[in-house]
């Protein structure tokens, strides 16, 4: 079955850079990132380990771990992390999960069951393992973005996002397109006009389904 939206991530327990891991564990009671690579020292993967690598003191802003996944083994992720270091100028100090056996892949469905690493394989042989996840407190899957092999992910909208879902987490608000915090949010339609305006003040009200307020949060 499918993963989707509001489903509780699926646990494991794997290696990873940092020893051995329980992913809900891990996270406790923080935000997670979970982002997936088909293969290491691969250039575009390698980009983006560097940008995540950079942004660590934003995630750590946002209360939010990090961890990524390769399908290779734990002594290839740390020779790796070695050239991400050298390329980004940042130390990637999160842990990468070995997922030589594909179970992670396969558990979050980025890959058929009946998937497996053919000898002499390449990077297209594992394609599809390039989904972001985001994961709230309640280990619930708030979002996910899959991108292909040539698009390099776009970390700043992974941090929009996130920002995003913080912003309106038990909060009865959404935002609009291309919100950045600390810009007006829309108002949920299970309030009325006279609940909105006690519980956030002033309504820019542009159509009866459509009323903005100023960010809670």
């Amino acid at each position: 079955m499918s993963l989707r939206i509001n489903d509780v991530a699926p646990d494991f327990t794997a290696d990873s850079t940092a020893g051995e891991l329980n992913f809900h564990n891990w996270i406790g009671d923080s935000y997670a990132i979970l982002f997936s690579h088909p293969k290491d020292f691969t250039p575009v993967c390698t980009t983006e380990f560097g940008a995540v690598a950079q942004l660590a003191p934003e995630f750590a802003k946002r209360n939010t771990k990090v961890m990524g996944v390769s399908v290779d083994s734990v002594d290839d992720h740390k020779k790796w992390k070695q050239d991400i270091e050298a390329f980004a100028g940042a130390p990637a100090d999160f842990p990468i999960i070995d997922d030589t056996s594909l179970a992670v892949s396969k558990l979050y469905n980025m890959l058929p069951a009946e998937a497996y690493l053919p000898d002499g394989r390449t990077p297209a042989d594992s394609a599809t393992v390039r989904t972001v996840f985001i994961i709230g407190p309640d280990k619930k899957v708030r979002l996910m973005m899959t991108y292909p092999m040539t698009v390099g992910r776009n970390f700043a909208e992974i941090l929009r996002a996130l920002d995003a879902l913080q912003a309106t987490d038990g909060v009865p608000v959404a935002t609009p397109a291309n919100w950045v915090p600390g810009e007006d949010v829309i108002v949920a339609l299970s309030l009325n006009d006279d609940q909105a305006k006690e519980k956030f003040g002033d309504l820019d009200i542009k159509l009866p389904y459509l009323r903005f307020a100023k960010s809670p949060k």
